[in-house]
């Protein structure tokens, strides 16, 4: 498709969506007033929602939509999932908030340490909370202040994770200083940085998910994980987008490693914001003894971890995983799918195109992350006519 084809239709799509959305267009201009960008969070975009069920989401102008965002990737287990409700209603009945421990916390770390292998958790509430923590972490427990990321990785909006992604307003030089990115699958320029700068860990997705999902190359994440015991520094997998989404122990289990910490987040909580931090005994023993404190006044929180614990213990089962990737086979021969999890490969790198991906699904009912091309996160409320409706769309406009 030429660039002129390309700006012809999402000018035309965008004047469609607008028509179709005037209840989010008088939403906007009330927001903009108090909220800056008219969104509370800079990956909103002012179409406003008013309610979800399943696999199916409402805006405010009553236009429902096949959701394919999952809220960024966290709603695996489908909107307003009744296990997930009935355990909510229960808890916030005996109690929403006692700053101190229930124990839901428990059976929720118990199932993690099953599933991830890592055998002590320390619970946050969103996935930058989990980075943020597991950086300071490696730097105590090593002694180094050096941190090595992959180029283009998001790890949330702490200073360090931000450094990462080249931001610098507002983060100190000092900062932007003490991190280093390298492409990922290239162990070569990995074992270099490592030699360079004896960092304090490696912080990184085991699946790369900031330009739709990109696998790890055969032999590659074993190969980190030897540079990394070699060179002193600590693994750190971010399984905040991965995690529950793509197998029951995250890319953990699904690669078979072995990392010295864990971070989740987004499908842990169920629709609630949840995060948690897994970690070797040795990284454990910073925690408990007080050297590294862990604080959060909503750490555990009663509901969120009741949440966690239906989604766990009675959504995110075996079978469930059985479902994505037999809905996964759906998709056009070329995609790449993990789990619940998966895009078309380059989709999303002409940013012109990636707009119009968007704009033309939202005018037909599919509700995708902007900007992400085409991307997409199953849940376990979706069917496969909800998949082949997918594909048609997207096929319409290549004609």
């Amino acid at each position: 498709m030429d660039r002129r084809r390309i700006r012809e239709l999402a000018e035309r799509e965008l004047a469609a969506l607008k028509e179709r959305t005037p209840g989010s267009q008088r939403m906007l201009t009330r927001a903009s007033r108090v909220l800056p960008g008219g969104v509370p969070s800079s990956f909103h975009w002012p179409i406003y929602l008013d309610r979800a069920e399943g696999a199916r989401v409402w805006d405010v102008d009553g236009n429902d939509y096949l959701d394919f965002h999952n809220g960024f990737g966290a709603m695996v287990q489908g909107h307003a999932h009744p296990a997930i409700g009935a355990a909510v209603a229960a808890r916030y009945a005996r109690g929403t908030h006692f700053g101190g421990p229930a124990e839901d916390a428990i059976v929720v770390a118990e199932e993690l340490v099953r599933r991830f292998g890592l055998p002590h958790w320390r619970f946050t509430n969103s996935g930058t909370e989990s980075t943020m923590a597991a950086v300071r972490l490696a730097r105590a427990l090593t002694g180094r202040e050096h941190v090595v990321t992959i180029a283009g990785a998001y790890h949330g909006h702490h200073d360090a994770a931000l450094a990462g992604r080249g931001f610098t307003e507002g983060i100190p030089r000092s900062t932007r200083d003490l991190v280093h990115t390298v492409a990922f699958n290239d162990a070569a320029a990995m074992e270099q940085a490592l030699a360079e700068h004896r960092p304090a860990c490696v912080l990184m997705e085991a699946a790369t998910t900031h330009r739709g999902v990109v696998p790890p190359a055969p032999g590659y994440l074993q190969a980190v994980r030897e540079l990394t015991e070699r060179g002193g520094a600590l693994l750190v997998l971010d399984e905040v987008k991965t995690g529950l989404t793509i197998a029951p122990g995250g890319a953990t289990g699904r690669f078979g490693l072995e990392p010295d910490i864990v971070t989740l987040a987004k499908s842990l909580g169920g629709g609630l914001p949840s995060g948690a931090v897994g970690m070797s005994e040795a990284v454990a023993r910073l925690v408990e003894d007080g050297q590294v404190p862990v604080f959060g006044t909503y750490n555990g929180h009663p509901l969120g971890m009741a949440a966690a614990r239906a989604s766990l213990l009675e959504v995110l089962t075996p079978a469930a995983y059985e479902r994505f990737e037999s809905l996964s086979e759906r998709f056009p021969p070329g995609a790449v799918a993990l789990g619940a999890k998966g895009c078309m490969p380059g989709s999303a790198d002409d940013p012109e195109l990636a707009e119009l991906f968007w704009l033309w699904g939202m005018n037909r009912g599919i509700l995708m992350t902007r900007g992400r091309g085409l991307e997409w996160t199953l849940s376990v409320a979706h069917t496969e006519e909800d998949v082949d409706r997918y594909v048609e769309t997207f096929a319409e406009l290549s004609r």
